[in-house]
């Protein structure tokens, strides 16, 4: 399993290279994007799109991994479906193929006999790469890979990297809002119990270079199974917030008015907003807040599987919220009924299927956990 982890590290840093190809060149990206349709749409959103980015990053990680792995074939799941439709309205199946010069021909296709772009895309796909992490390589890690399966978000915050707003990630901060938002997620997770155990987090888009010419990124990892609880990420919170005496809690701008209303009445919390459910939790694991919460069923599997892991391997997690609530008015004081990631909601259809539709809570710190519930249970 640590050489699972060594591959997906290399296959973030893969995808953030093709992320990071496709928005160099606006006219380019103007022809990646579509919006999705029927069952695949996010119904939080009026308009839900993908990219060509999402679905090379998907399949390109997809192919990668099951040619090292071919026992997890089957069992990589992501959030979007592979099908494009190129400007003449024909709908075409993006694959990795096993040549470079077929994985060319197919994109060509989808980029409208566009040459130059497919030879650029492809180059990026097919590129033999490996992300250097001295801490993964020394792990020992005794799970089977045919005991695992995985969730991918190829690009998590799709609509940040569309708008491409080219805000740099401040020192010991985080951008409410742009291309820092938008992160690559591989979460791993248990077939038999569905628990996450691994998680790699690559954010394409962190700062730019020093010459001022493109962006460079960052990555994270964690592993938590057993008595292993490893993370690349090991300080909990920047020393200049170690001393807050406030509770932050992270929020989506959309968020129930209701919960903010009730929040906003505590003393001694300060609401904060961000884009992007993966990069909220990435947040709460860098210790910016202390916990994110969304109310709503609006994030799925592949939103918060991958950080979940590292929360875990830190001593967090990722609960339910309308359990937590249930909990708490219940009096059953401690009981945090953790996310799963193997089993399909009952009755639901298209990606609902995979939502967390209890509304989830990440935290560091248990304990802010529950007072966070505690202020919230009754009243929404």
């Amino acid at each position: 399993m640590a050489e699972l982890l060594r591959l997906l590290l290399d296959v973030s840093e893969k995808a953030a290279n093709v992320a990071r190809v496709c928005r160099q060149e606006a006219a380019l990206f103007e022809l990646l994007v579509q919006e999705k349709k029927g069952a695949d749409k996010n119904k939080k959103f009026l308009k839900d799109f993908k990219t060509l980015a999402d679905v090379i990053i998907q399949e390109m990680i997809r192919h990668d991994v099951c040619a090292q792995f071919p026992e997890l074939n089957g069992f990589i799941h992501g959030e979007e479906s592979n099908t494009f439709e190129n400007g003449l309205g024909e709908s075409v199946t993006v694959t990795v193929c096993a040549k470079e010069e077929d994985t060319a021909a197919l994109l060509a296709k989808v980029l409208d006999g566009d040459l130059t772009a497919a030879s650029l895309l492809t180059k990026a796909i097919h590129h033999k790469l490996q992300l250097r992490d001295e801490k993964a390589e020394s792990l020992q890690l005794s799970l089977s890979s045919d005991e695992v399966a995985i969730w991918i978000d190829p690009i998590d915050g799709t609509s940040q990297y569309i708008e491409g707003k080219e805000e740099e990630e401040p020192d010991e901060g985080f951008c409410p809002s742009g291309l820092p938002c938008a992160l690559v997620l591989i979460g791993v997770y248990l077939r038999a119990t569905g628990q996450p155990v691994m998680g790699v987090i690559n954010q394409p888009f962190k700062c730019k270079d020093f010459m001022g010419q493109g962006w460079r990124g960052q990555h994270f990892w964690g592993v938590s199974y057993g008595d292993v609880n490893v993370c690349s990420f090991t300080q909990r919170r920047p020393l200049c917030l170690q001393k807050r005496d406030h509770l932050s809690v992270m929020l989506s701008s959309s968020e129930k008015p209701e919960v903010k209303d009730v929040l906003t009445t505590l003393s001694n919390v300060k609401l904060m907003y961000a884009s992007g459910a993966g990069y909220k939790i990435l947040c709460v694991i860098q210790g910016l807040v202390d916990v994110y919460l969304l109310s709503e069923g609006s994030t799925f599997k592949w939103d918060s599987c991958a950080p979940h892991a590292l929360l875990r391997a830190l001593g967090g997690g990722i609960s339910d919220l309308n359990e937590c609530l249930r909990s708490s008015l219940n009096g059953s004081d401690g009981r945090r009924p953790e996310l799963t990631y193997h089993e399909p909601n009952n009755k639901s259809q298209g990606v609902d299927k995979w939502a967390n539709r209890g509304g989830i809570i990440a935290y560091l710190d248990s304990s802010l956990c529950d007072k966070t519930v505690a202020a919230l249970a009754g009243k929404i």
